[in-house]
C-alpha cells in the first residue's frame, strides 16, 4: 500500500514511519525540511520524501496523486500562544486541497479527546475544528482521539518526568485534580496502523485510551512509584493559568507557549468514550504504570538491544545504527568532558577510542576498572571477563567488557556504549568527535539514570572516582600512543 506521511520529523510520525515500513508499506514522507528527516539505507526502496509547507497555498504541480492513505499529524501549539488555531485551520484546508486533487482512498487524524465541548480549551477547539475540516474531504475520514501520549518523548511525558524527577515535594495547581485517561505510545501506533483501511473504521472517530481515569495527581504519583522516588503533592487554588504556565515553564523543559496551551487544556476533563475499537482491532491496552516501565526499559533505543544476540550482530543494518540511538535528557546525572584537538592527531583519537576496553583497558585507572568488574562478578553480573572480539574493530551489537555497543559509526567518529554490569539505574558512555567552528573537539559523556534512592545514593559514592577516571580517561585517549606490543596484538 502506499501512504503518504505528514509530520513525518514529529514525535508521533518518527515512531509510525518505521513501522509502515516494516509493514511493506511504500511511504510518502512529508516534512517541510528534507534535512531535518534521517533516511537509512534499509528504507530507500520504501520511502519517497516529500518537502511540503501546508501553510502555503497548494502546489499541485509536484505533490503527488497516486496514494492509498494519509496520515495527518501536523500540529502547531508549541509553536505560538495565540494565533495557533488560525495556522491549524489553514494547514487543515491546504491539505483538505491536495487530498481532493487525489485519489486517497482514507484519511487517518490523530487528534484530542473533545467530549466536553462548551468547556474546551482553545487547543482542544482547534484540534476539534480541524477534524472538522478533513471530515469534508472526499475520502472518508478515521479520526482517533487521544489524551496523554506516555513515552519517552511526548510533551506531555516530559512534563511528567521533569516535574516528577526534579521535585521531591510539589506545591502545584488545583488543576491536578483534573481527571484524564492516558494512553501508551505503543498502543497509539497498534491504533494508527490497525484502522489502516479497515472497513469497519472509514467514516467514523474513535476515542483511544488505556481505559484507566487517573488525575494529573495520581499520574505523577504512579509516575513516581514506578521509579521508586517517594513524592508529595499539595494542590492550591491560589495558582491562576499564567502562574501555573509560568510553573511548567520554569521547572520543566518545555517552551513557554507549549506550557500556556497544556494548562489550558488540562483544566477539562479529559474522558474517553467507550467504542468497539478495542475489540475491532484486537489491541490489548497497555495499563498507565505499565506505560510507564515501558518507556524506562532501557529507553527507547535498548527496545533494540534487548534483542541483540552476538551471534547475529553481522546482519544489523544502518537502521539498527541510528533509529532512536539517543541517550536520554531527563531525570539523570551526566558527566561531561570536551577536549580541543588538533586536526593532524584525530586518526590516532578514533583509532584509540575503536580499541577501547579489552586488552588495551580503559586507559586510565584500569585497577579501578577491573575491581569494579570484580564486585560485578561478585553480584552475578559479566564482569570485565568478556572483553571484546577484535582489537580494533567494534560493531554495533558487539560485547564489550561489561559494555554493550549500541552505535559505531566511524564517519561520524561516535561510539556510544550502553552498561550491562549489575547498576541501581541505565548508564551510557559516549565517545564523539565534532568540529565547531573550524576546531575540532572530542567529547566525553558518562549518563546515569538512576532508579530511586539506590540509584541517586550510588551515583554520589562514585563521583569522587568519577573525578579521576574520566579526566584521566579522556586526556590519555588523545596522547595515547601504539606501543609495539600493541602492534604485534593487531596483526
Amino acid at each position: 500500500m502506499k501512504i503518504l506521511l505528514t509530520g513525518a520529523t514529529g514525535y508521533i510520525g518518527k515512531r509510525l514511519l518505521p513501522v509502515l515500513i516494516e509493514k511493506g508499506h511504500k511511504v510518502i514522507a512529508c516534512t517541510r525540511d528534507k534535512k531535518r528527516l534521517k533516511l537509512l539505507n534499509s528504507w530507500k526502496d520504501s520511502i519517497e520524501v516529500l518537502e511540503v509547507d501546508f501553510l502555503k497555498s497548494p502546489d499541485f504541480s509536484n505533490f503527488p496523486q497516486e496514494f492509498d492513505a494519509a496520515y495527518y499529524l501536523v500540529h502547531s501549539m508549541s509553536a505560538t500562544i495565540g494565533n495557533f488555531e488560525q495556522r491549524e485551520k489553514q494547514s487543515a484546508e491546504n491539505f483538505k486541497a491536495y487530498m481532493d486533487n487525489s485519489q486517497v482512498q482514507q484519511i487517518i487524524y490523530l487528534t484530542g479527546i473533545v467530549n466536553e465541548e462548551e468547556q474546551l480549551s482553545s487547543h482542544l477547539k482547534s484540534r476539534l475544528a480541524v477534524e472538522k475540516i478533513l471530515d469534508s474531504c472526499k475520502a472518508p475520514l478515521t479520526a482517533l482521539r487521544a489524551g496523554i501520549v506516555v513515552g519517552s518523548g511526548s510533551a506531555s511525558f516530559e512534563i511528567i518526568r521533569d516535574l516528577t524527577e526534579k521535585l521531591p515535594i510539589m506545591i502545584t495547581p488545583s488543576w491536578l485534580n483534573t481527571k484524564c485517561q492516558p494512553i501508551g505510545i505503543r498502543n497509539v501506533i497498534e491504533y494508527l496502523t490497525g484502522v489502516l483501511k479497515h472497513p469497519l473504521c472509514l467514516g467514523r472517530n474513535f476515542d483511544i485510551s488505556s481505559g484507566e481515569i487517573l488525575t494529573y495527581k495520581e499520574i505523577l504519583l504512579a509516575y513516581a512509584k514506578v521509579r521508586k522516588l517517594k513524592r508529595y503533592i499539595f494542590t492550591v487554588p491560589v495558582m491562576t493559568p499564567r502562574l501555573s504556565s509560568y510553573w511548567l515553564y520554569f521547572v520543566t523543559s518545555i517552551s513557554y507557549p507549549l506550557a500556556v496551551n497544556l494548562v489550558n487544556s488540562m483544566k477539562v476533563n479529559i474522558i474517553a468514550r467507550n467504542s468497539d475499537l478495542q475489540e475491532i482491532l484486537k489491541i490489548k491496552n497497555i495499563p498507565y504504570e505499565k506505560a510507564v516501565e515501558m518507556a524506562f526499559q532501557r529507553i527507547q533505543q535498548n527496545m533494540v538491544v534487548s534483542s541483540w544476540k552476538d551471534s547475529f550482530a553481522s546482519s544489523l543494518d544502518d537502521r539498527t545504527l541510528e533509529e532512536n540511538m539517543s541517550v536520554p535528557e531527563y531525570g539523570c546525572f551526566k558527566d561531561k568532558k570536551s577536549k580541543k584537538v588538533s586536526s593532524d592527531d584525530l586518526p590516532n583519537i578514533i583509532d584509540n577510542i575503536w580499541s577501547i576496553g579489552g586488552e588495551r583497558g580503559w586507559y586510565y585507572g584500569n585497577y579501578l576498572w577491573r575491581l569494579r568488574g570484580f564486585f560485578d562478578k561478585l553480584l552475578g553480573g559479566v564482569g570485565l571477563r568478556r572483553g571484546r572480539t577484535h582489537a580494533d574493530k567494534i560493531d554495533p551489537g558487539d560485547a564489550l567488557d561489561f559494555w554493550r555497543v549500541l552505535v559505531a559509526d566511524k564517519d561520524k567518529k561516535r561510539l556510544l556504549l550502553y552498561a550491562e554490569m549489575i547498576l541501581p539505574g541505565d548508564a551510557w558512555l559516549e565517545f564523539q568527535v565534532i568540529e565547531e567552528k573550524e576546531e575540532f573537539y572530542l567529547k566525553q559523556i558518562a549518563t546515569f539514570r538512576p532508579d530511586g534512592v539506590l540509584g541517586r545514593l550510588y551515583w554520589f559514592s562514585v563521583l569522587p572516582f568519577h573525578y579521576f577516571v574520566f579526566n584521566g580517561m579522556i586526556k590519555k585517549i588523545i596522547e595515547y600512543k601504539k606501543t609495539e606490543q600493541d602492534l604485534t596484538k593487531h596483526s
